[in-house]
């Protein structure tokens, strides 16, 4: 069972969708995105900053990405947010995504949720997916919008239905506990699926579960098995968990218990305890032992220590989702603090409410 993710989130997808549309729209307009996208980012900005001009918002958009990132330039989130605001004044939705982001963390601007929550409000009615992912965590979570969660599924679900992979998995999760939803497990198991075949990681274990139970979807542990292996070469400890436990048991995979060990110790070095691996490491040969380890050094350069010997044996547990069960962040936990270098698709707004505060130049109108 899982937690739905109420920290500040990584979402590859919205940074993706900005650099796709560098590439595409833009790559052959704009001979700053042409010079971004080469890394040639002094160039870039020279480019941009006539191309900004001569009124082109996606130029003052991509000046704050480089300001943001540090990116050929010293990072200063001060100018971010004023080319990010001035962007947003000309109607780019991922100029007042971005700027929103900086507001919910306080980076170049006094922090303000309210405000956040505006802008993301703005890049969502156009039909920005990752803005329209933010609003959702932010009427969940009461940050910036009363808490609604209602309101929190109508924009989770546009961000789902956008292709927005995180937004999938969430989505799954409001129906898998009843949160702004009717409680369904089918439609949890669809919207999971969708996000574990777009390659998130954290889905693709989840409906691995769920077809190792039937939970909603016909049961179907082939499938399962081999959505585990994805999510774990992809480094998923959860994942290379129950990788170990199939070939310890034999399940869907041969027997193998060489294998279950370099599984384990994977995930073990990530923080995925497991008890019954540990006992079974102890009947390895030295020369089995040696290759697990062997292919642990080849994944992460390390050698895993030794497991002292254990007497007795049993058999490694059936297998679960290994996540959490409640929807609802621990209460005496504080938000979490936002990361140093966001970038345009960064995620999440689940900073401190505070009282309203002033923008730089350029904040689009109505925002305050």
């Amino acid at each position: 069972m899982r937690r739905l993710r109420l920290g500040l989130v990584a979402l590859a997808l919205a940074a993706a969708a900005f650099m796709g549309q560098a590439n595409t729209v833009h790559a052959e307009e704009s001979p700053a995105y042409v010079a971004f996208a080469a890394g040639k980012y002094q160039t870039a900005l020279e480019l941009a900053q006539k191309e900004a001009e001569a009124g082109s918002k996606e130029a003052h958009t991509l000046m704050g990405e480089m300001y943001a990132g540090g990116l050929g330039v010293t990072q200063d989130y001060e100018k971010a947010a004023d080319a990010y605001a001035q962007g947003a004044d000309l109607g780019d939705t991922n100029a007042q995504l971005s700027l929103g982001l900086l507001t919910a963390k306080g980076l170049g601007t006094r922090k303000d949720t309210r405000i956040a929550a505006n802008l993301f409000e703005q890049a969502a009615n156009s039909g920005n997916p990752a803005a329209q992912y933010n609003l959702a965590l932010m009427y969940l979570q009461g940050q910036g919008r009363d808490a609604n969660e209602t309101k929190a599924a109508e924009w989770m679900t546009k961000a789902a239905e956008s292709g927005n992979a995180q937004a999938q998995y969430d989505l799954g999760a409001f129906y898998q506990f009843g949160r702004g939803v009717p409680l369904n497990q089918q439609k949890a198991a669809e919207w999971t699926s969708k996000a574990a075949e777009a390659g998130l990681s954290a889905a693709q274990v989840e409906y691995a579960t769920m077809l190792f139970k039937g939970r909603g979807v016909e049961k179907d542990e082939e499938k399962a098995a081999a959505l585990f292996s994805l999510a774990a070469k992809q480094g998923n400890p959860v994942a290379q968990n129950r990788m170990a436990r199939l070939y310890a048991n034999g399940v869907v995979f041969p027997l193998d218990f060489v294998e279950a060990a370099k599984w384990h110790l994977l995930a073990r070095s990530a923080g995925v305890s497991d008890f019954n691996l540990d006992i079974l490491l102890t009947k390895l040969t030295p020369e089995q032992r040696a290759e697990a380890d062997r292919f642990v050094d080849a994944q992460q350069g390390a050698t895993v220590s030794e497991v002292k010997p254990l007497d007795d044996t049993q058999p490694a547990t059936g297998l679960d989702s290994g996540q959490e069960q409640s929807l609802k962040p621990n209460p005496n936990s504080n938000a979490a603090e936002p990361q140093a270098a966001p970038s345009l698709g960064a995620t999440g707004t689940t900073q401190p409410k505070t009282q309203t505060t002033t923008l730089p130049k350029g904040t689009p109108k109505g925002t305050q």
